[in-house]
């Protein structure tokens, strides 16, 4: 009963705050709103990541080798590394095929001109993937430095408005300003619901990101060689 009444109080504190403070509370709302909305949608996206890049290695050596896994992968495998491998492996299909030496190269231009392209497309398919997988953490960041502050702006405003009405109306007693200053606080309380979810999410995050990140890069420097070996017979 008495957790239920605290609760009835804060709301009519802040059902009674001044027009800039519930301005205040709405943005921080809204903070807390789209910051819950990130963290349910980045542990879903972390962890199906995680599942795909386990099975898609697991499936990728159990191959044998790279004609093999090109055929057993290429339909159906989803993921980050999954994505990697097929940019490289249409890297080196569009550039190998058809591109002879021209007189007075040296014979070894086709391996070089397979590697380069799969470099390139390995590379610049592991930069896309760290980018899908660390989006929107910057907005995590964002609320955990900014609420606070945008909190503290609610409670000061608040603060100097119990007491301009105070010395408006000249009294001076606890009970004049009490309930002014804890309608006040209720912001920066406010402000640090919002930003400490938010900070422990992003730091949380951007470890699991990391670690993807290098499980991938690990990846790429074992799949290269792969990709730029000269195919059977040539």
């Amino acid at each position: 009963m008495n957790g239920g009444g605290s609760e009835v109080e804060i709301l009519a504190l802040v059902l009674a705050a001044g027009p800039v403070v519930k301005g205040v509370m709405l943005i921080l709302l809204a903070f807390s709103v789209v910051s819950w909305a990130i963290i349910i949608a980045k542990l879903k996206q972390l962890g199906r990541a995680q599942r795909e890049i386990r099975e898609f290695l697991q499936r990728f050596w159990a191959a044998g080798d790279l004609a093999g896994a090109l055929e057993e992968l290429a339909a159906d495998a989803a993921g980050p590394a999954a994505a990697i491998f097929r940019e490289g492996c249409r890297a080196v299909r569009g550039e190998a095929p058809g591109a002879a030496p021209k007189p007075g190269d040296p014979a070894g231009r086709l391996v070089s001109s397979r590697e380069a392209a799969a470099r390139r497309a390995v590379v610049r398919a592991l930069k896309e993937e760290g980018r899908r997988l660390s989006a929107h953490l910057t907005f995590l960041a964002t609320c955990g430095n900014t609420a606070p502050f945008i909190g503290l702006f609610g409670t000061v405003w608040g603060i100097m408005s119990s007491f301009h009405a105070m010395g408006q109306k000249g009294a001076a007693s606890i009970a004049t300003v009490a309930p002014g200053i804890a309608e006040a606080l209720i912001a920066t309380a406010a402000g640090l619901a919002a930003a400490i979810p938010a900070v422990v999410a992003y730091n949380y995050f951007l470890s699991r990101v990391r670690r993807l990140e290098a499980e991938l890069a690990g990846f790429v420097q074992e799949l290269l060689p792969l990709l730029a070996a000269p195919p059977p017979g040539s």
